[in-house]
Parts: C-alpha cells; structure tokens; sequence
C-alpha cells in the first residue's frame, strides 16, 4: 500500500537507481551481482574489488545509465532543427550588442546564408559559434600557474 503512495517516477526510477546505491554502498556482494545480471552489464573484476564503493558504483551506472548516449538523443530529440531557423534569428547571433546586421562587413554579411545552409561541403567556410564563455581569473590559467 506504500508502494502506490508513491509517485510513478519514483516508483519505476528513482527506487532502482537507490537500491543499486544502497547495495554499493553497503558492499552487498549478492543484491549487487543480481543487478548486474538482470540488467546484463559486464563490470571487470578491477572495477568490483575496489577498495573505495563509488568505483564500483560509477562502473555499474556508467553502463546501466551512459550520459553521452541520454544527452546526445535529448539533444536530437527536443532541439529544433538548424536548418528551421530564421533569417531574422541568425542575425541577432551574428550581432553583438547594440550593433546591427547591416554594420557589419561584407564579408560578415555574407557568412549568413552559409549559416543557414548548415553545409557541411569542403568549400563550405567553417562558422564556429560560442555560445557562452565563463570568466576566469587569469591565475587559474595553465600557463600562469607557479611549479
């Protein structure tokens, strides 16, 4: 009667991925080998000896639940296409600031329909666009670093 209390997501999600935790944690060497089993994953002997428990936990979830794999078909999947996007809308990212399409160069300019296009042609020019850059202090960079 707990069990129907209890959200949907919680139930069919969040309760597996606590239990594998659980087990983990807890070195329960039986719960743990019935989970990789059922869920069919292979975890090297290295990885399950370890002497600290997220090893062997980051082994398991790693191939149980792969990030690249969900946020590459997120992306896909709920992203709009680059190809829909409009004339208007390349032109704000291509500006910055106050400035307007029509002040930039030529050359700028007629990067647009490239931009539309989404050619990935050997004559096509490469655009590399940022999206958001972080500030960092000059300290924490490589090369000013002390030895």
């Amino acid at each position: 009667q707990s069990k129907g209390k209890k959200p949907l997501f919680v139930q069919l999600v969040l309760d597996n991925i606590w239990s594998l935790y659980e087990a983990v944690m807890k070195r329960d060497k039986e719960k743990i080998e019935k989970i990789v089993t059922s869920l069919g994953l292979k975890i090297g002997a290295r990885e399950s000896r370890h002497a600290d428990p997220k090893v062997h936990l980051n082994a398991i979830c790693s191939q149980w639940l792969p990030i690249s794999d969900a946020v590459l078909s997120m992306v896909c999947n709920k992203l709009p296409s680059p190809l829909d996007i409009t004339a208007e809308r390349v032109e704000k990212l291509m500006c910055v600031g106050a400035r307007t399409f029509d002040s930039l160069p030529p050359e700028t300019q007629e990067l647009k329909s490239a931009f539309m296009k989404c050619s990935s042609e050997g004559t096509a020019p490469v655009i590399v666009f940022v999206s958001k850059m972080f500030a960092v202090d000059v300290k924490a960079l490589p090369h000013n670093k002390p030895r």
